[in-house]
């Protein structure tokens, strides 16, 4: 009973959602799931070629332990649950120190800096994660935290925070540099305006690059997700990943313009990003995962998503992998349903509001172990009773969804939608991050104030890669299916056999 129940929990923030994983980084064996969407249609091809050829076709390398030495900036606004609009510029030195500038803005293209942060710490690199595959564990240590307002009325803000919240007691002016945090006397007036640095606990460092092309080499860091919640990010540790950080020294300095602006912002001068419009919201078409994507509850996955073009009817492709590079299937879930288009958001700047329901759910099981955990369920609990097969799919609309895996339908979610262009001018869709703690946005108060990844909309002609991301680093090597991580093989072993034992 512990193992099935803790199946429903990792599982749990599947369903239903539209962060739900999707298509292919590796071979599905007997089952090709983008090719049995009913409106894939002639963009079937080039989506599932983008979908095996994740990361652009580039080479992913992850070396751990991770040498994180060196400066890494955003490569555009982020967006953080309050909604909070930021960019930031990350340095770590050798000697395991670090300084990291956070600058926060109004706006959502980051054109109106209102008040920046300079943390100042130690970090240490420590082993493997057990929880998060992939990822590296760290602890760190603050030593320094600054702040500087830019305009009068974020000094007044600010300072209203802190008075009321910490016995602040001084009046901030802008421009004037004001001390939060003091180890020395135990002061830390951070608090007030939900700072916290949790995200050094999870790292994650991945190296890009193409055969025979030395230029191409571009690296990223990956830092620990924030709660959802705000209330929570100083409890919180990270089971997912934030938008990686690029590495000035390989390659960004050059090809993107905002990276080179936000490296050169300081405490008292702040980055401000040109002004762009923001994109109309049309999502008619095909959109697909850039990599695989990382969710709470160790969930690896890839997305397709296909919006018709009576701009009422949308189709959900979502594969799941039980690898960080997505090439070791566990299952897929194709969901049908209607949407509809609401108003620009009150609440995050450059966000669209959305309402969706799923009608109909189709489940195919990719691997032995969840093969038999479907088969466990009775009666109208998950499809046909013990009639699940190995790379075969199955409608579970008639059960009202799939018990072992959370779903219950119909199912209504309140989603936050928004469209830009990366530095290529292709269009990126993002739509609301999935709260931390596995609840769904079935009701408007619950509309997420951040994004996941982007997907990427599939066009015919698009770049093909010369062949799928792989990850390597100087322990362990993931390709072709195997499973080289020994703890992961015995945990999955383990797992597969108590299953059998149950049925």
């Amino acid at each position: 009973m512990e193992l099935l129940l803790l199946f429903r929990l990792i599982s749990f923030p599947l369903a239903m959602r539209l962060n739900v994983g999707s298509a292919a980084g590796s071979s599905l064996n007997s089952v090709s799931p983008l090719a049995s969407g009913r409106n894939i249609g002639r963009h079937s091809t080039e989506c599932h070629h983008m979908l095996k050829h994740l990361y652009s076709g580039a080479q992913v390398t992850v070396h751990m332990p991770p040498n994180i030495t060196g400066q890494w900036v955003s490569s555009s606004c982020e967006v953080r649950p309050g909604p909070e609009f930021l960019t930031r510029s990350y340095r770590f030195y050798e000697n395991h120190t670090f300084s990291a500038l956070q600058f926060y803005n109004l706006d959502n293209q980051c054109t109106e800096p209102t008040y920046s942060l300079l943390v100042q710490g130690s970090v240490h690199v420590q082993q493997s994660s057990w929880a998060i595959r992939g990822g590296t564990e760290a602890d760190y240590q603050l030593h320094r935290v600054a702040l500087v307002s830019h305009t009068a009325e974020a000094a007044r803000d600010l300072s209203a925070k802190l008075s009321r919240d910490c016995g602040f007691d001084e009046a901030l002016k802008p421009e004037e540099s004001y001390e939060l945090w003091d180890p020395a006397t135990g002061r830390d007036c951070t608090g007030p305006l939900g700072f916290s640095m949790q995200e050094l606990l999870l790292l994650r460092v991945e190296r890009h690059y193409r055969h025979g092309d030395p230029d191409s080499q571009t690296k990223e860091l990956l830092l620990g997700d924030l709660h959802t919640d705000v209330s929570r990010r100083r409890v919180h540790k990270p089971s997912s990943y934030q938008p990686p950080l690029l590495s000035i020294k390989h390659g960004h300095d050059h090809s993107c313009i905002v990276c080179r602006i936000i490296s050169r912002g300081s405490l008292q001068q702040p980055p401000s990003l040109p002004p762009q419009a923001d994109s109309p919201v049309r999502v008619q078409g095909h959109w697909v995962s850039q990599r695989c994507e990382v969710r709470p509850g160790v969930l690896f996955l890839t997305r397709h998503f296909v919006f018709n073009k009576d701009g009422r009817t949308w189709e959900g492709h979502y594969y799941h992998y039980a690898d960080p590079v997505c090439r070791m299937p566990t299952f897929s879930m194709h969901a049908i349903g209607h949407y509809s288009q609401g108003q620009p958001s009150a609440k995050v700047m450059g966000g669209t509001e959305f309402v969706f329901t799923v009608t109909q759910m189709k489940v195919t099981p990719m691997d032995l172990a969840t093969t038999s955990l479907l088969n466990i369920f009775s009666g109208d609990e998950c499809g046909t009773e013990g009639s699940w097969r190995l790379g075969v799919e199955q409608d579970v609309t008639p059960t009202a969804g799939c018990a072992a895996l959370g779903i219950r339908l119909p199912h209504t979610e309140h989603e936050l939608f928004r469209i830009e262009r990366d530095l290529s001018g292709r269009r990126l869709l993002y739509n609301g991050q999935r709260p931390t703690n596995g609840s769904s946005p079935n009701q408007p108060h619950k509309r997420a104030t951040s994004y996941q990844p982007p997907l990427v909309q599939c066009v015919l002609g698009t770049q093909r890669g010369a062949s799928a991301g792989r990850e390597g680093d100087q322990h362990f090597r993931l390709g072709n299916g195997y499973c080289c991580d020994r703890r992961f093989c015995l945990y999955t072993l383990i797992w597969a056999l108590t299953i059998l034992q149950l049925i």
